[in-house]
Formats: C-alpha cells, sequence, structure tokens
C-alpha cells in the first residue's frame, strides 16, 4: 500500500513538473492614452488561454499564464463601443463575436500582431511581431528572465496610422463630419493580388519580393514582418522567458544590455515617410544609384575611346 502510495506521489510530481517546464506568462501593458482591447488566439489543437479577450484602461496591466508548448497571438482592438443591442464590436482588429472576448476569432485586418509558439524547435520559444495583415496600433514584445537563443525586443513602436501611405489608409468618421485615419492596410488586403499576397506563383520566397509597400513598414520597424517571407530579421527565440506585451511603448523600453549589432534597430530614425502615390511610384521613378551614376560614365567612356583611337 505504501509503495503505491509513494509512486502516485511522484507521478503527479512528475506531472506537474513536465507540466510546469515551458510555461510563460504574458503581461500586457497599455501606454496608450486610450483603451485598448487584446484580443487573444490560440493556434488549432492549442488550449484556449483564461481569457480570449479584455478592456485594458490606459495605465492598466494584466498577466494571462499560456500552457506549455503553446502557439498563439495578440493583438489590440481599438476604437469598440457597444450598441444599444449590447453588440460589441471594434473600429480596428475587431475579432466578429459581437463580445468584449473573442471566442475563437482572429483579428480582421489591419491589426498589428505578436506571434508565439512556446517550446519549439530545441525547447526554444519562437516569436515576431507582424505587419503582414497591416498596423493598427505600436507594439513591443520583450522577453523576460530568458536565456539561450537571442532573447531581443521586437516590435512597432512607431505610429505609422497618421503616415501611412494614401492607398493603404483606414478612414473612419468622426461625430464632427471629418475621418480620422485609424490603421494602415498590407498592400495584399489593399489590393488582393498573389504579388502583394504571397500566393499563387508568388508563394514562395523565390517569387515573391519586398514591394514599395512592404519597405515602407520595414522602413519605419526593421525588427517587424513586412511582407510573408521576411524571416531573417524578424523571427526571434528565447528560453524560459515570460513576455511583456506594451500597446504604444515608448522607444526606451527596449531591452538593456542587448547587443545593438545582433538584431535591426527597433526604429529607423533617417527615414523620410512619402505619400501613397510616392511610394507607389518609388521603385519605378527612382533607379538605383550605381545604375545612374553608369548612365553618365558609359557614355563618356565610349567618347573618349573613339577619340583615343
Amino acid at each position: 500500500m505504501a509503495a503505491v502510495t509513494y509512486l502516485l506521489f511522484f507521478s503527479s510530481l512528475l506531472t506537474m513538473i513536465s507540466g510546469g517546464m515551458g510555461a510563460a506568462t504574458f503581461t500586457f501593458s497599455n501606454n496608450c492614452q486610450y483603451t485598448v482591447w487584446p484580443g487573444t488566439l490560440s493556434s488549432a489543437g492549442r488550449a484556449a488561454l483564461d481569457t480570449t479577450g479584455f478592456a485594458l484602461q490606459s495605465g492598466e496591466s494584466r498577466t494571462l499564464n499560456a500552457p506549455t508548448s503553446w502557439s498563439g497571438r495578440f493583438w489590440g482592438r481599438t476604437l469598440c463601443t457597444t450598441d444599444s443591442t449590447g453588440k460589441f464590436s471594434c473600429g480596428t482588429g475587431d475579432c466578429g463575436s459581437g463580445q468584449i472576448e473573442c471566442l475563437g476569432g482572429g483579428a480582421a485586418p489591419p491589426a498589428t500582431l505578436a506571434e508565439f509558439t512556446l517550446n519549439g524547435d530545441q525547447n526554444m520559444d519562437f516569436y515576431d511581431v507582424s505587419l503582414v495583415d497591416g498596423y493598427n496600433v505600436p507594439m513591443l514584445v520583450v522577453p523576460q528572465g530568458g536565456s539561450g537563443g537571442n532573447c531581443s525586443t521586437t516590435g512597432c513602436v512607431v505610429d505609422l496610422n497618421g503616415v501611412c501611405p494614401t492607398d493603404l489608409r483606414v478612414m473612419l468618421a468622426q461625430s464632427d463630419g471629418a475621418s480620422e485615419n485609424v490603421a494602415c492596410k498590407s498592400a495584399c488586403e489593399a489590393f488582393q493580388t498573389p504579388q502583394y499576397c504571397c500566393s499563387g506563383a508568388y508563394g514562395n520566397p523565390n517569387t515573391c519580393r519586398p514591394s514599395s509597400y512592404s519597405e515602407f513598414f520595414k522602413n519605419a520597424c526593421p525588427r517587424a514582418y513586412s511582407y510573408a517571407y521576411d524571416d531573417a530579421t524578424s523571427t526571434f527565440t528565447c528560453v524560459s522567458a515570460n513576455y511583456l506585451i506594451t500597446f504604444c511603448p515608448s522607444t526606451t523600453s527596449q531591452k538593456s544590455g542587448e547587443n545593438p549589432q545582433a538584431v535591426p534597430p527597433l526604429t529607423n530614425d533617417t527615414m523620410v515617410f512619402l505619400g501613397g502615390e510616392e511610394v507607389g511610384q518609388m521603385s519605378l521613378a527612382a533607379p538605383p544609384l550605381a545604375t545612374t551614376v553608369l548612365s553618365l560614365v558609359v557614355p563618356a567612356l565610349f567618347w573618349l575611346l573613339l577619340r583615343l583611337f
């Protein structure tokens, strides 16, 4: 009888230990001057977290626990209201549930996404901030207490709504009759073409290349995904970390001690933002500097050779 009791005890202990390995906490902090409603979506076959959506007032924080090997995504919904029938909806990032809880619904583009896979290859967490589905709110992800991998801060800390190219803007009418730009679409969402969506003949990294639109996002937020195959500078790893996810962060939130040579900077201070028409014409109208120089030098050399011989 005693042997059976000890066996059950050690079995329970091992279950607790193995169940706790790799589990992480996600702390959400709202530094915006307005309320943000975070949404959570677990990947297929993964357990839902304690909540799939909640309100986060300005200056408020909340922590969620994730089980071992969890994967999924988070985003911030903005401009949310409840109508006279009790239906809840959001101006950006809405998940279509009609409630504050998303209940398995994902973010309607455009929305800034934080994506995680815990305890993946070699027990590493893989994480990124993605603008592939567009942008609606600044977001920063900071790993805490982790080891291994590069454990780097990532995110998009720039407010892109005010400088979004004209043909990517999402405008929302205000009560005074004016319109406000509240989000910035991806080129895929705006134009629905295989070239921008990395689909069909463009469904691999050899044929789907950065566009002037994706480069707008990449220049502003060098560590965030700007298009589907932007892996090299946008996926980060860490082991046994917890994660702080901040909406509307300050740029001083970057993890101290991080090697600036190991990853791209969080922001591009030299970036010049262009309007939509200018961005659309940029790759066609502005030849590379090397091409411009050669176009001037080669004829001159040819003329000189003719004179000499």
